[in-house]
């Protein structure tokens, strides 16, 4: 079987710039100088399959690449070196509120949002009561986003992507915005999605969750892959450290 998720040598470049001020960028430019910019590798030739069904957690401590590397898993940054292959339709939940414009309302942004993760009106129609239930804000569906705090963003956005019936869902560290009572129904609903056959990458902090979520896991550490394996085993060598 085909594998959903190849991500095949990548590698990921930033660039630092130094100036800080308009007086040195006017200094420089008097003599004739450019800005200083450094060159910092966020991901080392980062290679891995997941087959079809399989959920797996990309954990590792704060600047250890995890979320730049679902960003290019994701699309939303490109690799400068290397390949990402997707099999399916993918639904991402990277940023609280990303694909949100917010002077639009809840119920417009529901079909933008929509229509960015690849479904089709007449898809959006049929399953938009039920969007609404699950993000259990239908008393804010009309309100203009920009007036949404960051749970109520987090329970539409869910909502939406989980409706969308993706092959392949990205989560992103997103679960810790929202309370207790909806982190459990989004949990739930992971695990209906992986029950039913999707294939599910999960970045997270929280090392309980991924030891009981997932059945594998990659520990990123300085932009390099460190193991990659079974996530109880590998959430015990996180902790270790």
């Amino acid at each position: 079987m085909e594998p959903s998720v190849i991500v095949d040598g990548v590698v990921k470049r930033f660039r630092i710039r130094h100036v800080r001020s308009l007086k040195e960028i006017a200094s420089r430019a008097i003599r004739g100088k450019s800005e200083e910019r450094n060159e910092f590798t966020a991901l080392h030739d980062i290679s891995f399959e997941i087959p079809p069904g399989q959920i797996v957690g990309l954990i590792g401590f704060n600047g250890s690449g995890k979320s730049t590397l679902l960003k290019c898993i994701s699309g939303v940054l490109t690799p400068d070196e290397g390949m990402v292959g997707l099999r399916g339709r993918v639904a991402g939940l990277i940023e609280v509120g990303a694909g949100f414009h917010p002077d639009l309302t809840g119920r417009e942004n529901v079909y933008l949002n929509g229509a960015i993760l690849g479904m089709s009106k007449e898809e959006i129609d049929a399953a938009f009561d039920s969007i609404v239930e699950f993000s259990e804000i239908p008393e804010f569906i009309d309100t203009e986003v920009k007036f949404y705090s960051s749970g109520m963003f987090l329970r539409l956005a869910f909502s939406v992507a989980v409706h969308t019936d993706p092959d392949i869902f990205l989560v992103d560290e997103i679960l810790a915005v929202g309370d207790e009572p909806f982190q459990r129904k989004c949990l739930a609903r992971i695990r209906e999605l992986h029950d039913s056959g999707k294939t599910l990458l999960i970045v997270s902090h929280d090392l309980d969750m991924i030891a009981k979520l997932c059945e594998r896991a990659i520990l990123l550490e300085h932009g390099r892959i460190v193991v990659d394996g079974d996530a109880s085993e590998v959430v015990a060598r996180l902790r270790a450290q």
